[in-house]
């Protein structure tokens, strides 16, 4: 086989959508048009469309610039222009390490959904002959779980023919639901889904008790009453 000539000449410059050449030492290596993916959940730098937008944040003076003033303090200050409300007319902007920000978007995140109380549903089992004593276990198991704050899923289970007895297991479940209504309020009503009939009662919200200072305790106490007086 033959050998093809190898081209020793000068190279062709890179196209526009190709690597683009390292930075300089010490220079910010901004992200340009193509280096942007979908996952991004901001826009950022010449992505942003806007012809102006509202700088906000601590390290620059607020206000609104023309979207070509707003870069080059970015570039300036080699940090990211972050486009973070971009409904606002016009767009609300900030200058951060872009990289850094979505950190503290993401460590926010996770100390929000720590402090979100997590919903706790407690299942509780009936059948459609349940005893007096089984039902009176099951009614203080529920009344432990609607006082530490958990909801309550009762449901009475059918088996078979059983589904004959649909109307008992209703009586059941709203006379469940009237003994505790000191504890809990219904979320929804006794509602047939396939084998079971299902309610769900939610915890009642205690108002907090008001305590009295001590002071006034001891005041109380030493405080003589009108009749005293009057004795002596």
């Amino acid at each position: 086989m033959e050998k093809k000539p190898q081209f020793t000449g000068a190279r062709r410059p890179a196209p526009a959508g190709g690597p683009r050449p390292a930075g300089r030492p010490g220079q910010r290596n901004r992200r340009g048009p193509n280096d942007r993916t979908n996952k991004d959940p901001y826009v950022t730098n010449e992505h942003i469309r806007a012809r102006e937008v509202r700088l906000v944040g601590d390290n620059v003076e607020q206000g609104i610039y023309p979207i070509d003033k707003a870069l080059r303090l970015a570039e300036k200050m080699e940090l990211d222009l972050i486009e973070i409300s971009p409904n606002a007319e016009p767009p609300v902007c900030r200058i951060l390490d872009y990289q850094k920000f979505l950190y503290q978007q993401k460590k926010r995140q996770k100390e929000q959904k720590a402090k979100a109380t997590k919903v706790v549903v407690k299942e509780i089992r009936f059948g459609p002959q349940t005893d007096e004593h089984d039902y009176n276990f099951k009614l203080k198991h529920a009344i432990g779980f609607l006082k530490e704050g958990s909801k309550v899923k009762a449901y009475v289970f059918f088996r078979g023919r059983s589904i004959l007895f649909k109307e008992q297991g209703e009586v059941l479940l709203l006379r469940f639901a009237n003994d505790l209504e000191e504890y809990g309020k219904v979320e929804m009503m006794p509602v047939l889904e396939g084998k079971r009939m299902i309610i769900m009662l939610s915890p009642l919200k205690q108002a907090p008790k008001k305590e009295t200072p001590k002071g006034e305790k001891e005041q109380k106490k030493t405080e003589p009453t009108e009749e005293n007086n009057d004795q002596e």
